[in-house]
């Protein structure tokens, strides 16, 4: 595919999206910005939340993910966690946030605990989701330069401003309340991508004939459950670490939680949360299905052989041989993916530094709209920043990465937030933070000596009689901060 026919794309769709952003800001206020004005249909807020959730990475890795012997498609057993986790945001966690009438949820920290407890979580959120949208956003970054930009001869710290930019100029005005339609739309676009390619690949393998799902299901790609206790892959480890990492990362990850916050009412946002957690579990197996058809395919043609797991379906799709309508639905879906998720990574992350670490709610001696422009700008140069220096320093497959580092970053945002609801024990506020740097601490140093990590003994069976620590790093981190929490509080004596 040319350059030419990729950049008329780009620009074809941020020309839609800055139509979008321009009728939704209309007499926008910092209440739009930040929560829609609460009053966001439910229905919107479910289908635009699934785009959000799936992002570039799973648009690019979840189908690379497959090809792996130990993976095929245990992603499943991760997804199937999800979706308990889903029961338990909607069910324990929403409650609270609309009983009290949250914009940042972490305000609920300060009630419960003190100011200390609030920066804490806060800082571990925006750590977090720092993290997670610069490898989302990098991977997309890394495809746009390897196919269009270093034709062009533009370096790759331009392409990823160029991206950033594109993102802050339709989100800076009207926020949240242009998130809920832009998300609604590129959700659209992606399903509807990676659907009519799915359909033309297995046309093109004579799939259809001998049936699709049978097809799938016989290949070497479609091993959902696995059962070796010792292995990263084992069952119980990726559907607990999956419901976890949904109550991380969804529940107390103000980038989720902002949307739903934006309905009119609780019932409203169980709504949105329930139907958009079964639509995911189907979404998923779709993505999954779609990397034994690449596989498939790079088999009978040798397109694509040799290649990263992250980077086949953009050989496979832009190969000239596939055909320039899987190419051009490829970059269609991509770009929907990839800035489905930034966007709202964006505008979460700009609520958070104004509510929880400048408090500029409280404060009567600013203009809090110019202020939160400031804040919005200044954190798209921090993705910025940030995204350059994961580009030199990790190799790790994308969803692998974002995986792993949950389980360090919002770990200690469970065990915090789990340890005020079940318990009416009272904290020192001053220890909060020094008990969940801790709790992060002596997570690492169990995953480091662990089998197949770095401090491993040299079989590599580690300290642990072999174990692989896979996904449930995220439940040893919220369980140690749990009771590092326990330990060092006491009974609350009032009545």
């Amino acid at each position: 595919m040319s350059p030419t026919i990729i950049i008329t794309i780009i620009v074809l769709y941020f020309a839609l999206l800055l139509l979008i952003a321009k009728w939704t800001s209309k007499e926008a206020t910092n209440e739009t910005f930040y929560v829609g004005n609460r009053n966001s249909k439910w229905y919107l807020v479910a289908f635009g939340m699934i785009g959000a959730s799936l992002s570039g990475v799973t648009f690019l890795s979840i189908p690379g993910w497959v090809g792996n012997p130990a993976n095929q498609f245990s992603y499943m057993q991760v997804v199937l966690g999800y979706f308990v986790g889903y029961i338990v945001v909607a069910y324990v966690l929403m409650p609270i946030y609309y009983r009290m009438n949250l914009t940042s949820i972490y305000t609920y920290l300060e009630e419960r605990f003190g100011y200390y407890a609030h920066k804490t979580g806060a800082v571990f959120f925006l750590g977090s989701r720092i993290l997670g949208a610069s490898i989302r956003l990098l991977l997309v970054a890394n495809v746009l330069q390897m196919f269009l930009f270093d034709k062009l001869g533009v370096r790759f710290e331009v392409t990823v401003f160029i991206s950033i930019a594109l993102i802050w100029v339709y989100t800076n005005k009207g926020g949240i309340k242009t998130i809920i339609w832009t998300d609604t739309l590129q959700t659209f676009f992606m399903i509807a991508a990676v659907l009519v390619m799915a359909h033309i690949i297995s046309d093109d393998l004579g799939l259809y004939e001998k049936g699709l799902v049978s097809s799938i299901k016989e290949s070497p790609y479609s091993q959902i459950f696995y059962w070796d206790f010792l292995e990263k892959n084992y069952f119980w480890k990726h559907f607990l670490g999956g419901a976890f990492i949904t109550i991380g990362m969804t529940g107390l990850d103000q980038d989720m939680m902002q949307k739903n916050l934006s309905c009119k009412n609780i019932g409203e946002a169980q709504k949105n949360m329930m139907s958009f957690s079964f639509v995911l579990i189907f979404v998923n197996l779709i993505f999954l299905s779609l990397g034994a058809l690449l596989f498939m395919l790079s088999s009978k043609t040798g397109i694509g052989a040799g290649v990263s797991s992250d980077l086949l379906f953009p050989t496979i799709a832009l190969d000239s041989s596939t055909g320039l309508t899987i190419g051009i639905l490829f970059f269609v879906g991509l770009i929907a993916a990839a800035y489905s998720s930034a966007d709202s990574a964006l505008t979460a992350l700009t609520t958070s530094f104004s509510f929880d670490l400048l408090q500029l709610n409280k404060r009567d001696d600013i203009d809090q709209e110019k202020a939160r422009k400031k804040i919005h700008l200044g954190v798209s140069f921090l993705l910025l920043l940030v995204i350059i220096i994961l580009k030199y320093t990790t190799s790790r497959n994308a969803i692998d990465s974002i995986m792993f580092f949950a389980g360090f970053t919002y770990g200690p945002l469970i065990g915090l937030f789990f340890f005020g609801i079940l318990t009416k024990r009272t904290l020192t506020d001053k220890h909060v933070p020094f008990l969940s740097v801790g709790a992060c601490l002596l997570t690492i140093l169990i995953w480091y000596f662990s089998a197949g990590a770095p401090g491993g003994n040299p079989d590599g069976t580690g300290i642990f009689g072999g174990y692989k620590i896979g996904y449930e790093l995220i439940i040893f981190n919220s369980i140690i901060t749990y009771l590092l929490l326990f330990v060092f509080s006491k009974k609350n004596t009032s009545k």
